[in-house]
C-alpha cells in the first residue's frame, strides 16, 4: 500500500504527522475534538460541524464503513443528518480500510474522496485532545504530502482565518420555504433552519405535524402557524441577529417555542441574555444533564461550543438544564408562556435518546 504523508499544523505551531485517507488535499478549520464511540456518518453530515477538523478520540474509525446515502421521497435521507459532508475535514488515530456492517455500501475513505473531504489518520489524538483541553480549540490546517507549503507560510493563513466571523448557519441554511407533510400534519410548525439536523425534521413529522422549514433569517412572522421551532446550526450565533430579532417578535405572542442547540442560543439572546464561547465546546454522546430543579439526569448526545450565560438570563426565564461535569447551561425556559429549549440534542442520532421527550412537550404544547 502507497501512503502519502499529511500533517496536521495547529496555529501555536505544533505539528502532528500522519497518512492521509479520503481526499488528498489540504484544508483549514478550526480544530475540535469529538469523544463519541459511534457515528462518524452522522456526525460528518451534521450541519453544527461546517468549518471544522473534527478530530474523533475513539482509536479505530472505518470499521463498518458507510451507509446507503438514498434520500426519502421529502428529500429526508435515510440515515445520514443531511444530504452532504459539512465537516472540512476529519483526524482520527487508526483508520480501518476493511469494513463490515449490515447497512454499510461505501468505505469512509472512498466517500471523503467523492465529496472531496481529506482526513488524516496515524496521529496521537489523545495527545491532541489534550492540547485542545489545555489551550482551548484552535485554528488547524492538514498539509497534504502532496502540498509542497512551508511551515512559515501555513502558520500566516493560520493567523488570518476567523472562524467566529464566518456565517457558517447562512452557509448550511436551506435557501427556500420547503414544506412537509402539507394538509396532513395536524399542526403547522415554522421551523427556522440554521443547520438542522435531519432527524430533527423526523422526528417532528413523527408527532404528526406540518413543518414549514424556513431560511434562517426569513421573516416568518407573515405565515400563519401553531408553533416556532429553532434548529441547530454550526458557527458563532452572534452572526445571526436576523433570526434573533424575528424571534423576539415571536416571544411577545404566546405560540410555543422550542430551541435545540443554537436553537436555545437563538432563543436566549432574542430574550436578553448573552453569549460566550466555550473553551473547547461539548462534542459526544455521554454528557451527563439535570433538569433544574430536579434529580432527574439524562444522558445527552451533545454538538456545540458556545453556551448561555445563566447570570444573564432575564427575570422571566431560567434555566431548564445543566451540564453535570462543568455547570453551563444547558437549556431555559419561560417562566409564564410555553418557550423552551434544549442545548443538547434530544434527537440525538447518532447517541442516546433518553430525551426524546421534549418533541412530545413541544407537540403537547401546540395540541
Amino acid at each position: 500500500m502507497n501512503l502519502t504523508k499529511a500533517t496536521l499544523v495547529l496555529d501555536d505551531g505544533s505539528k502532528y504527522e500522519g497518512y492521509s485517507f479520503g481526499a488528498k488535499k489540504s484544508v483549514t478549520g478550526e480544530v475540535v475534538f469529538n469523544t463519541a464511540m459511534s457515528g462518524y456518518p452522522e456526525s460528518l453530515t451534521d450541519p453544527s460541524y461546517a468549518g471544522q477538523l473534527m478530530a474523533l478520540t475513539y482509536p479505530l474509525v472505518g470499521n463498518y464503513g458507510v451507509p446507503v446515502r438514498t434520500m426519502r421521497p421529502d428529500a429526508i435521507s435515510l440515515f445520514m443528518e443531511s444530504d452532504r459532508i459539512h465537516a472540512n475535514a476529519i483526524i482520527i488515530s487508526d483508520y480501518s480500510y476493511q469494513y463490515s456492517h449490515w447497512n454499510s455500501v461505501h468505505s469512509l475513505s472512498g466517500w471523503l474522496i467523492e465529496e472531496g473531504i481529506p482526513g488524516i489518520y496515524g496521529i496521537d489524538t489523545r495527545a491532541l485532545t489534550k492540547r485542545l483541553r489545555e489551550q482551548g480549540v484552535m485554528i488547524g490546517t492538514i498539509v497534504s504530502g502532496d502540498d509542497d507549503t512551508d511551515l512559515k507560510t501555513i502558520q500566516n493563513q493560520l493567523s488570518t482565518f476567523r472562524y467566529n466571523e464566518v456565517n457558517f448557519v447562512d452557509k448550511v441554511s436551506c435557501k427556500e420555504v420547503i414544506t412537509y407533510n402539507e394538509g396532513t400534519g395536524k399542526k403547522r410548525v415554522v421551523l427556522i433552519d440554521c443547520g438542522v439536523k435531519h432527524n430533527i425534521i423526523r422526528s417532528l413529522l413523527k408527532r404528526d405535524l406540518t413543518i414549514v422549514r424556513v431560511p434562517w433569517d426569513y421573516d416568518f412572522g407573515r405565515l400563519e402557524y401553531d408553533g416556532l421551532f429553532i434548529s441547530n446550526g454550526p458557527g458563532d450565533p452572534d452572526t445571526c441577529d436576523a433570526a434573533v430579532q424575528n424571534i423576539r417578535k415571536a416571544i411577545a405572542g404566546d405560540k410555543p417555542v422550542c430551541g435545540i442547540c443554537m436553537g436555545n442560543q437563538l432563543l436566549a439572546k432574542a430574550g436578553g441574555a448573552s453569549i460566550y464561547k466555550l473553551k473547547y465546546g461539548h462534542r459526544s454522546h455521554n454528557q451527563p444533564v439535570r433538569m433544574a430543579g430536579t434529580d432527574k439526569c439524562y444522558i445527552t448526545s451533545q454538538n456545540h461550543g458556545y453556551a448561555v450565560d445563566n447570570k444573564t438570563l432575564g427575570s422571566d426565564w431560567e434555566p431548564l438544564f445543566i451540564n453535570m461535569n462543568d455547570g453551563t447551561n444547558e437549556g431555559i425556559r419561560h417562566k409564564n408562556k410555553p418557550f423552551f429549549s434544549a442545548q443538547f440534542h434530544p434527537e440525538a442520532c447518532s447517541g442516546p435518546t433518553d430525551t426524546e421527550f421534549i418533541f412530545d412537550r413541544f407537540a403537547a404544547s401546540i395540541y
